[in-house]
């Protein structure tokens, strides 16, 4: 009498992604990683069976620009809350940002900080960026060899106390260490002269009209900075990553400057890739993000530049606050937190507009699991359904739509520019290591998410 292999678990789907494209398939797992990926008539007889039918298999999503805010300050979010949104929104590694938190993720000290902050709390795996700032080279080398796959630094005051903007000289210190440790440097590129020209002949302005806070984040803050990181790295070497690009006038340099073969990358997020600007009603702080939403000809520019190749990724810049700190009474652009939360619906958010554009589940594969988990560095055991990978995957209904309402965010504090959007595409259920972290509305376990070392 043959007895059932309990270690061994089946998801069954007709629409599974995979790298060589969207097949029937079984994914065959064992002990959290995936043991094979084989064709429907290969099932092996006696084993723990998961079939979703229509529903497609798609590999965990990674989001490599997350700001968590543990420790220091979890009443803006905090790794329970931001992990269970992750795995509401199938999303399976978080890599968060070093700032916002206190301390700021400057130090080994504070990186151990985090760690220990994280401890038990996640649904999802997780990493965390080092930053650079003003004054912490010394601290760089020690932050990688204990495992930050990268850093982040801005190149604009970031709109909180605690993590410092750099100036080129200050970067042209930091930029040797960088480059010899080989990781990644974030940048988030808007140059301070443009805005606060910009800014100060707004001073009389409304700052109730999203006009105004448009023009005081003009396309030349992102155009000057970019082109300025481009010069470093052809003089140092080093990896540069440009996070949430806002601004379509910048995809002419940067595709010159891949196709000079500069290591390079660069991310865009879902509300610049949804939402225009000629869409934000006045008043409607919770749309606030900076670099700012732009008008719906930059959004198809956007879009163009992920259909070439030019922008590799998408990533949420989930950015969470208390609702008090939008204004929302007071309608003030200029004095609202910009940050704009969607880690439960960036992949509805994104298969609206991909589906409607002609693009597949690959494509979104390709954007929001394997490009972030490349630039993480988790590439060789993330982001991909196939043999020896981590056994993540989200299982996701393409077909259904919804309008977006409290219920479907799972993060702190309930509000979103999305809420009231028809959207298409429901994340059924989320797996980690093969195991359900989420299904039907509910987390089923314990988190049992960790850092993610290679």
């Amino acid at each position: 009498m043959q007895t059932m292999n309990m270690s061994l678990k089946a998801f069954l789907s007709q629409r599974v992604v995979t790298p060589d494209g969207i097949k029937p398939a079984v994914v065959l797992v064992e002990g959290g990683r995936i043991l094979d990926v084989v064709p429907l008539n290969q099932l092996p007889s006696q084993v723990s069976v998961n079939d979703f039918g229509q529903a497609a298999i798609l590999p965990g999503l990674v989001d490599s620009h997350v700001h968590i805010n543990e420790p220091g300050r979890t009443e803006w979010e905090g790794f329970r809350t931001a992990t269970r949104a992750a795995a509401a929104g199938g999303y399976t590694l978080l890599v968060d940002m070093p700032l916002n938190c206190l301390p700021a993720t400057t130090t080994l000290a504070a990186l151990e900080a985090k760690r220990k902050a994280a401890s038990g709390q996640c649904h999802v795996d997780w990493m965390a960026w080092g930053g650079v700032v003003s004054d912490n080279q010394k601290h760089i080398e020690n932050m990688a060899a204990a495992g930050v796959p990268g850093f982040k630094c801005f190149l604009i005051h970031p709109g909180i106390d605690g993590f410092t903007m750099v100036n080129e000289k200050e970067l042209r210190a930091a930029l040797p260490y960088v480059a010899r440790i080989g990781l990644p440097l974030l940048v988030h590129a808007e140059l301070p002269g443009p805005v606060e020209a910009a800014t100060h002949r707004l001073a009389k302005a409304d700052w109730s009209k999203y006009a105004t806070y448009l023009q005081s984040r003009p396309d030349k803050g992102e155009l000057s900075a970019i082109r300025l990181m481009l010069a470093l790295c052809r003089e140092y070497g080093f990896r540069l990553h440009i996070v949430h690009l806002a601004t379509g006038q910048a995809l002419d340099i940067l595709r010159a400057a891949k196709s000079e073969g500069l290591p390079i990358s660069v991310e865009t997020c879902p509300h610049y890739l949804h939402f225009s600007s000629d869409k934000i009603p006045d008043g409607q702080t919770l749309f606030k993000c900076a670099p700012p939403i732009r008008s719906r000809e930059n959004c198809e520019k956007l879009w163009q530049g992920l259909q070439e190749g030019v922008i590799d990724l998408v990533a949420t810049d989930h950015s969470p606050c208390p609702p008090e700190m939008k204004r929302l009474g007071e309608r003030n652009f200029r004095t609202a937190w910009g940050g704009i939360a969607s880690l439960s619906l960036a992949l509805p958010v994104m298969w609206t507009e991909a589906s409607g554009r002609g693009f597949t589940l690959s494509d979104i594969t390709r954007w929001m699991a394997e490009g972030p988990a490349r630039l993480a560095g988790c590439d060789s055991r993330k982001g991909r359904i196939a043999k020896n990978y981590d056994a993540d995957f989200v299982v996701f209904d393409p077909k259904t739509e919804f309008v977006a309402a409290e219920e479907n965010l799972y993060y702190r504090h309930r509000v979103s520019p999305y809420l009231g959007e028809k959207l298409r595409g429901v994340v059924k259920a989320t797996y980690l290591r093969g195991d359900c972290v989420f299904a039907g509305g509910k987390f089923p376990r314990e988190p049992i998410g960790s850092e993610f070392h290679q």
